[in-house]
């Protein structure tokens, strides 16, 4: 059960300091949807966007976070 209450901590620190980052980023002006890559589609009152540049940039950036943290619990 303290294992399960770790890992649940683990995730809220990491939804804390993800949130805070993209509020500071936000301020500063950086636009996570407006990355190239992405794939914006309009027509007429419809817009389908394919955030793939976006995809790939939280995925390598998750990964490294997480490897990091696991590192950190062993």
């Amino acid at each position: 059960m303290i294992n399960l209450a770790r890992l649940l901590v683990g995730f809220g620190l990491v939804m804390i300091i993800s949130g805070g980052i993209l509020y500071v980023l936000s301020k500063a002006g950086f636009q996570l949807g407006q990355l190239p890559g992405n794939i914006q589609f309009e027509s007429g009152n419809t817009t389908c966007v394919l955030a793939l540049g976006t995809s790939i940039l939280l995925s390598i950036l998750l990964t490294l976070f997480l490897n990091l943290f696991a590192r950190i619990l062993k």
